[in-house]
């Protein structure tokens, strides 16, 4: 096997077996020596690739944005000149912010209660920044595509739909009955938003 699919097998291996664990015991419960033990990885193994929990963690909140990034990709590059289809890719995991048992949203409450600590408040950085940044790749590119109006402003839109979506994500851990505000609201709001006629 070669040391970029080793490197793969591993690197999924251990973002598995987190997610479960987490499923499981919680964020704060979790420790590398549970990690050790399910995935049968060495300490050594695995600090080659982390250096800590929650640098792991940090990888289980970039995963689902490359993947949403990934189904993005793969709608616009079929060349056809739609709005809905990207749309329905990047929307198709909204319903997860609402969601209280889902891994992200535990491992972001977890991360954002520990942002005094430098490495924490680094990784949520790069999250925001990441996903400020794809969104706003996907607004420019549907107005490539002139799906999307020119006059939308890339910068803000896409800033705008990434704090909403961490504020579902913080809500999904409070005991409310019933939202005004969700995340089917959430789609139709970034649909009209965007797929308005200019």
């Amino acid at each position: 096997m070669k040391q970029e699919e080793r490197r793969e097998q591993t690197t999924r291996l251990l973002l598995q077996t987190t997610k479960k664990l987490i499923l499981e015991k919680g964020c704060a419960s979790l420790t590398l020596k549970d990690i050790m033990e399910r995935s049968e990885l060495s300490k050594g193994a695995i600090f080659h690739y982390v250096k800590s929990k929650d640098e792991l963690f940090a990888w289980v909140l970039q995963e689902r944005l490359e993947e949403t990034n990934k189904r993005f990709m793969n709608e616009v590059g079929q060349e056809k000149r739609a709005f809905d289809g990207p749309m329905d890719s990047i929307a198709a995991n909204f319903h997860t912010l609402e969601d209280p048992e889902d891994v992200t949203n535990k491992v972001f409450v977890y991360l954002l209660g520990k942002e005094e600590e430098p490495a924490v408040r680094q990784a949520l950085n790069q999250f925001y920044e990441r996903s400020v940044l794809l969104a706003r790749g996907w607004i420019a590119a549907g107005q490539e595509h002139g799906v999307i109006p020119e006059t939308v402003n890339a910068d803000s839109t896409a800033e705008m739909f990434v704090l909403i979506s961490f504020g579902l994500r913080i809500r999904s851990t409070f005991s409310i009955l019933s939202a005004s505000f969700t995340a089917k609201q959430f789609t139709s709001f970034i649909t009209g938003s965007l797929h308005s006629t200019p």
